[in-house]
């Protein structure tokens, strides 16, 4: 090994053992992810998976959003719906399947990569996938990236050089997640190879945990039961891995569908719960409520019909929005915040129809007025979870904006129909 070789191998380990001993001996936190997360709302882009047309005031209630899917997932799909995320209130991070959902699109809006690990399913979850994302991220998108950006002489210069170190950024940049996947029917388990005998017990679970926090460096070791609950089972195994890690963050997923679940995976040492499924069922129960006013009452029934109307036909204790609402630690009453989202859906959806079937001209006014009447500090509560998002990410007065948005779901004709909001499948007749 020559000198300078030396002197660099030992500098290195002399950077690496400081990080260490700010980590584990002093109080530096050097995890990206935030620490005070306390639930993480997931959402798929696969575009069977709606997002309710009411979302930001959904989404003001958690503290991040995952984006990310095991089926049917594409680019396309991702990307729309980082731009509808671009107006929700808080940050959204990309969890991709697979290597092609990244774009310099998704870079751009995702607030971080998150690159999963599976560390109890088979070498290709771990390793093989990695790979593979590197091999795109190094053969392809940064090549491609940088041909756009410099002029052609200078790619030709040092394009190998800045390819290479573009794509040793983007992995630093990148969180990784450290999977325990512990639902050998999920789609997960299936993706990544793990049967019935790959469930781990409390006792190696601890161990893979401490392998992926001090050895893998992994930002986040998280215990997925994928659509089931883990109950006593995923107790202990949450306690036996959050007593054996120092810098990660230990989030739970599965089965979460109400506060008592919540509270309980908190309480055993999960730092972060993520719901998933739930919210999706809002947007279906969206279309629904929908469908079932505009049957009743036309496409531009005043504020108190809408109003008169929900109160005889939906009880908000049931609903699928209450249900969502009850997972997350912030909301107070979530059945008196389920019946104001769904009543914002009915006024954002009466608003535009009249223009989606040619009775009027656009109107935000309209939408507005709606919006006000049916309850009285809607209007100002949606503008204040849209002006959370980014500011850039439309011009104008970002209710204006939304509502336009809400008027493309409806129809057909220009702007093209946003086909992940939940009000794209509402069939009205024209």
């Amino acid at each position: 090994m020559s000198l300078g070789s030396s002197l660099g191998h030992s500098l290195r380990r002399c950077v690496a053992a400081a990080g260490i001993g700010a980590e584990t001996l002093g109080s530096l936190d050097a995890n990206p992810v935030p620490a005070d997360w306390r639930h993480v709302t997931k959402i798929d882009p696969e575009t069977a998976k709606l997002l309710p047309v009411a979302y930001p005031l959904y989404l003001a209630n958690t503290d991040a959003v995952s984006v990310g899917g095991s089926t049917a997932v594409t680019a396309d799909n991702t990307e729309e719906t980082f731009r509808l995320l671009a107006r929700a209130p808080v940050p959204a991070f990309h969890e991709p399947s697979e290597a092609r959902h990244v774009t310099e699109e998704t870079r751009e809006l995702a607030a971080f990569l998150a690159l999963p690990e599976v560390l109890n399913g088979e070498t290709e979850a771990l390793v093989g996938t990695l790979g593979e994302g590197l091999a795109y991220l190094h053969d392809e998108m940064v090549p491609a990236l940088l041909r756009e950006k410099l002029p052609a002489a200078l790619y030709r210069a040092v394009g190998d050089r800045l390819v290479d170190f573009a794509t040793s950024w983007l992995l630093e940049a990148a969180v990784f997640e450290a999977y325990v996947v512990q639902n050998p029917d999920s789609a997960a388990a299936r993706r990544s190879g793990v049967d019935e005998s790959d469930v781990l017990s409390p006792a190696t679970a601890r161990e893979r945990a401490m392998v992926a926090d001090r050895h893998l460096d992994s930002e986040i070791v998280y215990v997925e039961y994928s659509g089931t609950y883990g109950g006593d089972e995923a107790a202990d195994v949450l306690r036996a891995v959050s007593e054996s890690v120092d810098g990660a963050r230990v989030w739970y997923g599965g089965g979460i569908d109400d506060r008592e679940k919540t509270a309980e995976m908190l309480a055993v040492g999960a730092d972060t719960v993520v719901v998933g499924d739930c919210f999706h069922d809002v947007a279906d129960e969206e279309v629904e409520v929908c469908a079932r006013a505009v049957e009743a009452l036309g496409v531009a029934p005043s504020a108190d019909e809408i109003r008169s109307w929900f109160d005889d036909a939906v009880d908000p204790v049931e609903t699928a929005a209450a249900r969502y609402l009850r997972t997350t630690p912030r909301v107070d009453d979530p059945e008196a915040a389920a019946e104001r989202s769904l009543l914002v859906a009915l006024a954002l959806c009466f608003g535009a129809l009249p223009a989606v079937v040619g009775e009027s001209r656009p109107s935000v006014e309209r939408t507005r007025s709606l919006l006000s009447a049916v309850d009285a500090d809607a209007a100002d509560r949606l503008d204040a979870a849209l002006s959370a998002g980014d500011p850039e990410a439309a011009d104008g007065d970002p209710l204006d904006d939304y509502c336009a948005r809400v008027a493309a779901a409806l129809s057909d004709a220009d702007p093209p129909r946003l086909r992940h909001l939940s009000l794209s499948t509402l069939s009205v007749s024209r």
